[in-house]
């Protein structure tokens, strides 16, 4: 459990695309809904459950990101956000309620609908998320528990046919530029249910005066059971040309491609609290689980013999971890997860954090080091797919790589400095014609990265910058240096009724092979036929809080076609989105 504030402030508010939130942003195909992937390698997906649906990585929910409040009264949060004209509209709508039915009970509802018509021919998409969520922290007895829904439907137009259409000519109707797909479509699906439950025995006698166990000397022994369902279905028909895709093995004019997944996740774990939770030696864990999995995809045998088997795959793991304090100034961790056999049998991770804080004026200056090291079996759709345009049955090598980590944060002067740096040995990677491959040798990625915010009264000077290196390029593709910056002044109109920014967002990144997305495999892949990049992506944004209400107007892509090339691109083939003005509001009803 990770406790964070429930936001209701203006800081990030103007960002609405999901993948821009963090750091420097993502590469993305352009629209609300569609596939995206950080710029930070760092920050990539990795061992994703189904690999198919790690594009949407930034709008998922998972038992790792799914809220949970504590809250005195009912909580009720609606969102609605929109631009552009009703043929090309992009909307965006979430609302959450949360309710505390007692001080250590409680529950809540967050929904999300988002997407867009597209500029583009084509181009639409819907995204929808659900998350109902329990919780209960007793004395003794504490559970998590709820229901997840992801669903993505993506309208896949292969990108334009001549990015020429971009750069060298300026269209007033985008929807006339030619692309490559006309009625390609891409639809996932994942439902997931959890519960994690605990117990806890006190190893000393308590009084009336503990809410809880959390400071004494205590043992748990617990549950954790995950049930999740991925479903993935891939559709077109072959154009006049048909020369988008090589193949076509199963059907010579129309595609029908589903594949799907279950896992059954269950571990059993223990919780030995020495002395209590923030001491030197505060939390000692171990546990034993189990992953089944369940593959499915077409093939001739199925046709054939008319049976829909699939592949069952098991693997049983062990794991642990130690953790503790010395009061505010001093933090450390370390973790180990073993598994003994079955699918991904010696897989290995390994993994440490150590953290230092001094305080000045009260004001805490904070250094982070973490190492970790992984040992791991390649994902099963990798190594087997079969499918109208691509086949492939792989055996690779296990992948292997060792993350060393540096940062130093002084959140009282917005200054946050990182230093990044892996080694990957045997890496797996889709290669330029998106297939699967695995790179013999080792490959080092390094990163730098800095944040800086400056205020001068009113005046906010935001500046995050990225710089990256990768000895092969081929394998693991990053720009040199990427940048985000955010410059705007904030100020009361009204004092405590109404709040104001106003002010500039710019993205950046250098020139270098960005990656290439499939649309059949919805994978990105890296390709060699064109360098993207150098192209500054600029906003301007008025953002207000009224009271409970945040509202927001914005000119998204403000410098298209005023300055410098068109170059709009951050995947292969796919521009981003012109200039379009979007306006909406946030209200929060606490009662």
């Amino acid at each position: 459990v990770e406790i964070g504030p429930l936001d209701t402030t203006l800081t990030d508010w103007r960002i609405d695309y999901p993948f821009y939130r963090e750091e420097v942003g993502d590469i993305a195909q352009g629209a609300l809904g569609q596939a995206s992937l950080p710029m930070n390698y760092f920050r990539r997906p990795q061992n994703f459950d189904f690999g198919f649906a790690s594009p949407y990585y930034a709008y998922t929910y998972d038992m790792e990101n799914v809220p949970f409040y504590n809250t005195k009264k009912p909580i009720i949060r609606m969102t609605y956000l929109e631009s552009g004209q009703k043929r090309f509209r992009e909307e965006n709508f979430n609302i959450m309620h949360a309710q505390n039915v007692s001080p250590t009970t409680g529950f809540n509802v967050d929904y999300r609908s988002r997407g867009t018509r597209g500029i583009y021919t084509w181009q639409g998409t819907r995204e929808r998320n659900l998350s109902l969520a329990f919780s209960h922290t007793g004395k003794k007895y504490s559970v998590h528990a709820g229901y997840i829904y992801n669903m993505q439907n993506v309208k896949e137009n292969g990108g334009i046919m001549r990015d020429e259409d971009i750069t060298d000519t300026v269209f007033e109707m985008p929807e006339l530029i030619e692309v490559r797909l006309q009625d390609a479509r891409n639809q996932l699906k994942n439902n997931t249910f959890y519960i994690v439950q605990s117990y806890g025995v006190p190893l000393r006698k308590l009084t009336d005066e503990d809410f809880s166990i959390a400071q004494n000397s205590s043992f748990f022994i617990g549950h954790s059971l995950e049930l999740s369902k991925f479903y993935k279905k891939y559709t077109d028909t072959k154009a006049k040309s048909g020369d988008f895709y090589e193949n076509w093995y199963i059907s010579p004019t129309q595609s029908v491609d589903s594949m799907y997944e279950r896992v059954l996740s269950n571990r059993i774990f223990v919780q030995i609290q020495p002395w209590d939770r923030d001491g030197p030696v505060g939390v000692i864990n171990a546990g034993i689980g189990n992953d089944a999995h369940h593959y499915y995809q077409f093939s001739m045998e199925d046709y054939l013999t008319n049976r829909n088997k699939g592949v069952n795959k098991n693997g049983t793991f062990v794991y642990g971890s130690v953790e503790g304090k010395f009061r505010k100034y001093f933090s450390w961790d370390a973790n180990i997860k073993y598994h003994l056999f079955g699918y991904r049998s010696q897989d290995l991770e390994l993994g440490g954090d150590v953290a230092f804080s001094v305080y000045i004026a009260g004001k805490p200056i904070t250094l982070k080091g973490s190492i970790g090291h992984t040992i791991s079996t390649p994902d099963y759709w990798t190594e087997n797919y079969f499918s109208n345009h691509y086949a492939w049955n792989n055996s690779f090598a296990k992948e292997s790589e060792t993350r060393i980590s540096a940062t130093l944060s002084v959140p009282s002067v917005g200054l946050e400095l990182g230093a990044y740096q892996s080694l990957l040995k045997d890496r797996i990677y889709y290669d330029a014609q998106a297939l699967p491959a695995q790179h013999g040798g080792n490959v080092s990625v390094s990163g730098l990265y800095a944040r800086k915010d400056f205020r001068i009264g009113g005046l906010h000077l935001n500046h995050r910058v990225l710089l990256q290196f990768s000895t092969v390029q081929e394998v693991v593709p990053v720009p040199l240096a990427s940048a985000y910056l955010s410059y705007f002044y904030e100020f009361n109109v009204v004092k405590n009724v109404l709040r104001l920014q106003i002010g500039l967002d710019g993205r950046y990144n250098t020139e270098y092979y960005a990656f290439g997305y499939n649309p059949a495999t919805a994978q990105f892949y890296n390709q060699r036929e064109k360098k993207l990049g150098n192209y500054p992506m600029i906003d301007v944004f008025v953002a207000a809080k009224w009271k409970r209400m945040r509202i927001l107007a914005k000119m998204q892509h403000l410098n298209d076609n005023l300055f410098g090339d068109r170059n709009y691109f951050t995947v292969l083939h796919y521009p981003q989105n012109k200039r379009v003005f979007k306006m909406g509001f946030s209200w929060s009803f606490y009662d």
